[in-house]
């Protein structure tokens, strides 16, 4: 007998047919279909069906060039044109008297204060995954002019602020930090804490390789006020770390941390990263569970950004056929998630999770959790300033980034000049979505008033509403469970910048 057109089975198989060849399937759709095939179980689509077919869906329709959103305006649509150093100094000035401005009817306490960002470049290998600015040697006789450097720059914005800085928190970053001696580190730090005052709740930071971190470079740096450091573990299978030049085994992971916390550290973060060249599943199952073995307070879990167009990134070594396609890399995730989760863990904003004894844990609670060039961070400073290398320093108002090559950074600082080669001045209207931005990143939600709706963010935002990413009420948008692997895209929806100037060539890694 010839199946009719209305025939259940015949629905059913044209709608995996229009799935299969557009991929363009709303959650509400598929809830509709499923209740017209209703009538005939039989050929209704299973829950896992369902959420197979429209995460593949929401994959191909989200994973989409675009930024982190450490910043915004993100760096490439920053208006250099109209940024000039004076400006940098006299909206720095400014945010640093208002950031200070408590402290006199409460003490310390009710201080602010400010972060310091110091990038360290130097490594002695190349990680082939790795997106940061570096220098690759083996000479460490480049580490004391550095350091000189580094100081002469502190010593040009300390002589620019009105009173004595207040020190809320230190990270060092790179590069690799602990490719520094113990010794050249402690004279860099007491050279920056010199006529300081150190913040009573201040959050010292620093990341750690765990070939080269030895107990001296711990012992010295908690002795200085350190209390977290984050170890880059990325993945532990062999064939991974052979194609991104990272050779690092369990047992030296294990053995750094356990003498980060016998030396006293309250906070030890293990950075892990899915999407890399080569990973399977079962590759990030074991990951995690090696992960939990050792339970680090807190576990960040990087999407493997791929960005070979950028200068000196080095990301060879595979071809682009190594690397899992959106799909692989969602359910990656997912499966992290669930299994960090189960062990207690709890997702922080984007890419991490806390234990809940954790400092960022109780940060987000508290709602004193921030993002910026450092990542995220369990408190808000107004002020923070980029030491060295491509540095990129926040006065709020204004963002100002160093000179990208040591030798462009030396002839600056040793000029008597700071190493800034541009910024931007935020507009009104860029602090306005740099605030949203920074609520759905920190929060998962943010305000939605009548003053805050700039053309064209409202439609946008509705078409994520219909996908079940988020939820809009009349004063209110909020991320939804299923949007939080999509939050980049939620934010570029109030990108004005970006919207407004589609770029034309490469700028940003895919968002999933």
């Amino acid at each position: 007998m010839e199946a009719k057109l209305t025939d259940n089975s015949i629905i059913k198989e044209f709608f995996i047919f229009y799935y299969e060849k557009t991929c363009r399937i709303s959650v509400p759709r598929m809830i509709q279909v499923n209740a017209f095939l209703g009538k005939n179980r039989k050929f209704c689509f299973t829950d896992n069906e369902i959420r197979q077919m429209t995460d593949t869906a929401l994959i191909q329709k989200y994973n989409v060039p675009g930024p982190r959103y450490t910043s915004y305006p993100t760096v490439p649509y920053w208006e250099d044109a109209g940024f000039s150093i004076p400006q940098w100094i006299s909206g720095l000035r400014q945010s640093f008297k208002e950031s200070s401005r408590d402290a006199r009817l409460n003490g310390l306490f009710g201080q602010e204060g400010i972060s310091l960002y110091i990038h360290l470049p130097f490594c002695e290998s190349l990680c082939t995954f790795c997106a940061c600015n570096k220098r690759i040697t083996r000479q460490h006789s480049v580490e004391e002019p550095y350091i000189e450097a580094l100081l002469k720059e502190w010593d040009m914005y300390r002589r620019n602020f009105p009173e004595k800085p207040v020190i809320r928190e230190i990270h060092l970053g790179g590069g690799t930090p602990t490719f520094f001696s113990p010794a050249h580190l402690k004279k860099l730090l007491e050279g920056i804490l010199l006529g300081c005052t150190v913040h009573p709740e201040r959050e010292f930071s620093f990341e750690g390789h765990p070939n080269n971190t030895g107990r001296e470079h711990l012992q010295t740096l908690y002795n200085l006020g350190f209390r977290r450091v984050s170890f880059g573990v990325q993945d532990y299978n062999e064939k991974v770390q052979k194609a991104i030049h990272r050779i690092q085994p369990f047992e030296n992971v294990k053995n750094v941390t356990e003498t980060a916390v016998a030396t006293g550290y309250e906070s030890v973060s293990h950075d892990l990263v899915f999407g890399l060249p080569f990973q399977t599943l079962e590759n990030v199952r074991k990951n995690i569970a090696l992960t939990i073995a050792l339970k680090p307070g807190r576990v960040a879990l990087y999407s493997y950004a791929h960005v070979p167009w950028i200068k000196g990134v080095g990301q060879r070594g595979f071809d682009e056929d190594d690397l899992p396609p959106g799909e692989l890399k969602l359910q990656f995730y997912k499966t992290a998630k669930a299994l960090l989760e189960a062990a207690g863990y709890i997702e922080i904003g984007m890419d991490h999770f806390s234990l809940p004894e954790d400092r960022l844990y109780q940060s987000m609670r508290s709602k004193k959790i921030h993002r910026n060039f450092m990542g995220y961070t369990s408190s808000a400073t107004q002020v923070m300033i980029g030491l060295g290398v491509s540095a990129i320093s926040d006065s709020w108002y204004a963002f100002a980034q160093n000179e990208k090559t040591v030798e462009a950074y030396y002839e600056k600082i040793n000029s008597g000049a700071l190493a800034v080669v541009k910024g931007h001045i935020l507009t009104d209207e860029d602090l306005k979505i740099r605030r949203h931005i920074l609520n759905l990143m920190c929060f998962l939600e943010t305000g939605w008033m009548p003053e805050d709706r700039f053309p064209g963010i409202a439609e946008r935002l509705k078409t994520l509403e219909e996908d079940g990413l988020v939820t809009i009420t009349a004063n209110k948008i909020t991320v939804n469970p299923k949007g939080r692997s999509f939050l980049r895209n939620i934010c570029m929806a109030f990108d004005l910048r970006l919207i407004a100037k589609a770029p034309s060539t490469a700028l940003f890694s895919m968002t999933v």
